[in-house]
């Protein structure tokens, strides 16, 4: 973990829950696709909502990306 500007910098393959950003960088998928996945996928266990914002958790959408045949 780095500290900076007094706030702690999380690595990305640390974190519960990545945003749609952060999912799009990480997994190399454009945020449009990753939004859709969200919403088609609404009430599966790798979508975590809070407020308007949409969160992937990360391991179980790596579980879901582990089974899929296309994305």
């Amino acid at each position: 973990m780095e500290h900076k500007n007094n706030t702690i910098q999380v690595p990305v393959w640390h974190k519960y829950s990545l945003s749609v950003e952060e999912a799009a960088e990480y997994y190399g998928i454009g945020e449009k696709r990753l939004r859709n996945i969200a919403a088609e996928h609404e009430n599966e266990g790798f979508i975590l909502e809070i407020g308007t914002h949409v969160r992937f958790k990360r391991k179980r959408f790596e579980e879901f990306l582990d089974l899929a045949t296309a994305v």
